[in-house]
């Protein structure tokens, strides 16, 4: 069963509408504090304000706790409570579980920063937009928080148990040995492979501070990446990385071989589709987000648009769009999901 420490959490995240429980009051504060204090964080150690970066890092750290205390505590109401107050409860807390993953690994994007520009707001949203309570006073604290439609879908009819890990992809991460099996439909996929470098590859080399990681229990199974200014990120990838990728892997390299790999060096080697300008200028911003098949929570993948697109309005964006075939089934069902 729960323990007492589990309940006491249950009750203080969602206490009353106006008045929170110790521990959603202290993730709001820190919250509120990492944003309004993450121009601190890029200052050199050697530096006279170094220890307001040792600072911020040390609260970054506290709120990623609470955030994944948080989280565990979703996996255990679904492992243990009975049916009638689990699916009394569930929903609530499943939004607070999605809102948190992606707080989190925004906080942990701030971090990895180097320079982090100040965070442009939108307008007040009007008071409809936003739920009461804890949810709503998160979701107003990202910067996509006005996007009310990213915050609103129901919850899954079976609830899930499964733990989420939500991440920027780090300096550490070794591309050639991530093993991203299970998102890439190849039998033993490396990044470095062809397939992957067609999904990934250019985002990786040009664009990796935009680049997001969902992992489970077996590893990798989802990604976000983005572009901030997609104009020029589309002309450095045709006038540079293409050339050097199609070096990499001419055309006879995929006969004979698996369907899938054939088709990626083929890919590589048809000249790619032109954007509209009054596309790039309405959305200049470029997406790209998958999950495994293994997913099946819908709460994960939204957590993962909310990070990415958190992260490009934070330095400027003022919209976003993804490119898709029409052929792609899955993908199109993906994204129209996701709302």
């Amino acid at each position: 069963p729960l323990t007492l420490e589990e309940v006491r959490m249950l009750v203080e995240l969602f206490y009353l509408p106006y008045h929170h429980g110790a521990l959603a009051q202290e993730l709001l504060e820190l919250f509120r504090w990492l944003r309004a204090n993450s121009l601190s964080v890029g200052v050199p150690a050697t530096a006279p304000d170094a220890c307001g970066g040792t600072r911020w890092r040390g609260r970054a750290q506290s709120f990623r706790l609470l955030c994944a205390r948080t989280c565990r505590l979703h996996s255990r109401l679904v492992s243990t409570a009975g049916r009638a107050l689990l699916y009394d409860l569930h929903p609530y807390l499943w939004d607070i579980r999605n809102l948190l993953l992606a707080a989190s690994a925004f906080v942990l994007w701030l971090g990895c920063q180097s320079i982090t520009a100040p965070m442009l707001l939108g307008r007040d949203a009007e008071p409809w937009a936003r739920r009461g309570g804890l949810f709503g006073e998160l979701q107003a604290l990202l910067p996509v928080g006005n996007s009310c439609d990213l915050f609103y879908h129901p919850p899954p009819l079976f609830p899930s148990s499964q733990l989420y890990i939500l991440r920027p992809l780090l300096p550490l991460d070794k591309v050639g040995a991530m093993a991203w099996r299970g998102i890439l439909p190849e039998p033993l996929p490396q990044l470095s492979s062809p397939l992957a470098g067609r999904l990934l590859g250019s985002f990786l080399s040009l664009s990796p501070e935009y680049t997001f990681v969902l992992e489970d229990e077996g590893g990798p199974c989802g990604y976000a990446a983005g572009a901030l200014h997609a104009e020029g990120f589309l002309q450095q990838r045709d006038s540079s990385w293409l050339p050097a990728i199609r070096h990499k892997y001419p055309p006879d390299l995929g006969a004979g071989g698996a369907a899938l790999g054939q088709e990626a060096v083929l890919f590589f080697h048809a000249e790619p589709l032109a954007v509209p300008q009054p596309v790039l200028r309405r959305f200049p911003s470029l997406v790209q987000l998958g999950t495994a098949p293994r997913v099946l929570d819908i709460g994960a993948s939204r957590s993962l648009a909310l990070c990415l697109l958190s992260a490009l309005r934070a330095n400027g964006s003022r919209g976003v769009f993804c490119q898709v075939s029409d052929a792609d089934r899955q993908q199109l069902s993906f994204y129209s999901k996701l709302g």
